[in-house]
């Protein structure tokens, strides 16, 4: 999957503090990844655990009402609210969701609006789980839901005790590159057969490996 590129604009509020900011000659400040994501306590005990100092990451759950992956896309740069959003620095918005209950038509919404504000997208398809499960199998056939995939994951020799909003990034961490191999290969195979990354049929499939690349390499303590 390609990255998206940034084609919106910074708003008036946003280029009067960047003047000053520039102005004030201080040190640089560093780049802020904003992880937008559906409230889930599980991708957020995962994603917390990529913070170092010089890997800034804000993670903020969006409201319940905005769940839906088109909505949570739409609304994502308003999540963030005030808080200071300079992409020709480095920031980044990442919108993170499951396949859930998402139609195609919301998917593909959801994919044009992060084209048109050059936001990215960690999606997984069934759920957030199955880049878990990679780590220990690379799992190419179709997986029927979330309870599906998690029980996957706790067969012997993976995450066996594994519940929801559990602590697991220090079990995972020597498998991540494993994972990443496996889920980049995932997608290339679908796009070489032109099938839509962002759909309900391209269970299994998740785009988080492109955001873990993206962390580790802000971050000194990747090895």
């Amino acid at each position: 999957m390609g990255q998206f590129r940034l084609s919106g604009e910074v708003s008036g509020m946003g280029r009067i503090k960047e003047i000053e900011r520039r102005a004030s000659g201080k040190r640089k400040r560093k780049p802020v990844v904003y992880l937008i994501c559906e409230g889930s306590e599980t991708e957020i005990r995962y994603f917390k655990r990529f913070r170092t100092r010089d890997c800034n990451i804000d993670i903020i759950p969006i409201p319940s009402q905005y769940k839906s992956a088109d909505k949570l896309v739409q609304k994502a740069g308003a999540t963030i609210g005030y808080s200071p959003y300079y992409p020709d620095e480095g920031d980044q918005i990442w919108c993170v969701f499951d396949r859930d209950d998402n139609t195609n038509a919301m998917l593909a919404k959801a994919k044009q609006t992060a084209i048109k504000e050059g936001y990215h997208i960690a999606f997984s398809n069934p759920c957030f789980e199955i880049w878990f499960l990679l780590h220990f199998n690379n799992q190419t056939t179709a997986v029927e839901n979330c309870d599906a995939t998690i029980k996957l994951l706790k067969r012997k020799g993976r995450l066996e005790q594994y519940e929801k909003n559990t602590e697991v990034y220090d079990q995972l961490k020597p498998l991540q590159k494993t994972a990443i191999d496996r889920a980049k290969k995932r997608v290339s195979a679908l796009q070489l057969e032109h099938k839509e990354i962002f759909t309900r049929e391209s269970n299994p499939v998740t785009t988080v490996a492109e955001l873990v690349e993206y962390l580790n390499s802000k971050s000194l303590s990747y090895d």
